[in-house]
């Protein structure tokens, strides 16, 4: 049986892959893209609450977690979050800039996903949906057997995706391709993700399942200035999920509580208001209850030790509850690690052993922060494969 031959097969329809098909089949390559689910981007149409939070202004490689740091600064380069704005505003899709340069859509994230659509029309790729990859070699060509029959490439992209949500089909194929071809993989673990309290820490707070307070979150020398939200299993919310991507088991999680306050001069004005008071007027009642009775003793400051007013101030400046698990995939928002950056070429994406054979998004060990980086960083890795590809 003879395979159907294009110049570049892309495994993956979301943004990365669509991104680096749109790219080379404008260079005039005859491209494929393949995707599993019915429809592409369905990762796209989750993000943002719907939104699609689709660049930050800000992006630089200092925003992203990769063993290799060096690595993501020439795709970021060569397409910057103004390129992806440009083709946004080329296709009149209306945004606005919600905080900290993070990029929204005003009506829907679906205004994305059809302006992919309609770039990958006008350049002539052909979109493949709900076509399983079976089995990838290669020959002179790479070979790609799928459900619909056996497909050839000259350049083969694999844009599929790290671990993160599998209820929208993410799946491990990336990595079992990397495997087949023997590139070399990092460890993986959820990142973006909620963090949940040990048990003792969630008997006591979880009832609070819905507060939120400022805080600053801390891990070795990370640090982000963001609401925290108490969940039922543990905590959430923009600061923890930054934070949770530089997690680990040599240093603690740390939150000041009160990052606005110089904590020691103000709890020193007033010594004689039962703690519990104190804490109401700068965080919600109910946390500032459950809080105080965890961590400080029932008597005013006053009539407290040093040790035990310096045991305060530390709880407050630094608390430290133990987390020993996160949401786990289902809840991340995007997976850490991956194919080892060292094995790929840093302008194109294609493998430094492997001719023809490009990693690109997710999959790949680049990790950005919460806010538009990741999809920067997908537009970008397309970009460079698709010139290249």
């Amino acid at each position: 049986m003879t395979p159907h031959s294009y110049d570049v097969i892309v495994i993956g329809a979301g943004a990365a892959g669509m991104m680096c098909g749109i790219t080379a089949a404008a260079q005039g390559r005859n491209t494929l893209v393949l995707e599993h689910n019915e429809s592409i981007g369905r990762k796209i149409l989750i993000s943002g609450g719907g939104r699609c939070n689709f660049t930050n202004t800000h992006a630089s490689p200092e925003n992203f977690l990769t063993q290799n740091t060096d690595f993501p600064k020439s795709a970021l380069a060569r397409y910057s979050p103004q390129d992806f704005i440009d083709l946004v505003k080329k296709h009149r899709i209306p945004f606005h800039e919600k905080k900290l340069g993070q990029l929204f859509c005003d009506r829907s994230a679906r205004d994305i996903v059809q302006m992919l659509l309609d770039e990958a029309r006008a350049a002539g790729v052909t979109l493949m949906t709900g076509v399983q990859v079976k089995e990838v070699h290669k020959t002179d060509a790479f070979q790609v057997a799928t459900s619909a029959g056996l497909l050839e490439s000259a350049s083969l992209v694999v844009a599929c995706g790290g671990l993160s949500i599998p209820k929208i089909g993410a799946t491990d194929l990336a990595y079992r391709i990397a495997r087949k071809f023997e590139m070399p993989l990092l460890p993986t673990r959820p990142g973006l993700v909620g963090l949940r309290f040990d048990a003792g820490t969630r008997e006591t707070f979880c009832a609070l399942s819905g507060v939120s307070l400022p805080v600053e979150a801390s891990c070795g020398r990370a640090r982000f200035a963001e609401q925290a939200l108490i969940t039922h299993k543990g905590l959430s919310g923009p600061a923890i999920l930054q934070i949770s991507s530089y997690a680990n088991r040599e240093q603690p999680v740390q939150l000041n509580l009160l990052p606005q306050l110089d904590v020691r001069h103000w709890l020193m004005s007033d010594t004689k208001t039962p703690l519990a008071k104190r804490l109401a007027q700068v965080f919600p009642t109910r946390f500032a209850e459950v809080w105080s009775a965890a961590y400080a003793p029932a008597r005013p400051l006053s009539q407290c030790s040093k040790e035990e007013v310096d045991g305060v101030i530390r709880n407050l400046e630094a608390w430290a509850p133990a987390f020993p698990e996160t949401d786990g995939y289902a809840k991340a928002e995007v997976t850490l690690g991956g194919v080892d950056t060292r094995s790929l070429h840093s302008k194109t994406m294609e493998s430094r052993s492997v001719p023809g054979l490009y990693f690109i998004g997710e999959c790949v060990d680049v990790t950005g922060w919460l806010g538009g980086y990741n999809f920067q960083w997908a537009w970008a890795s397309g970009y460079a494969a698709g010139l290249a590809a």
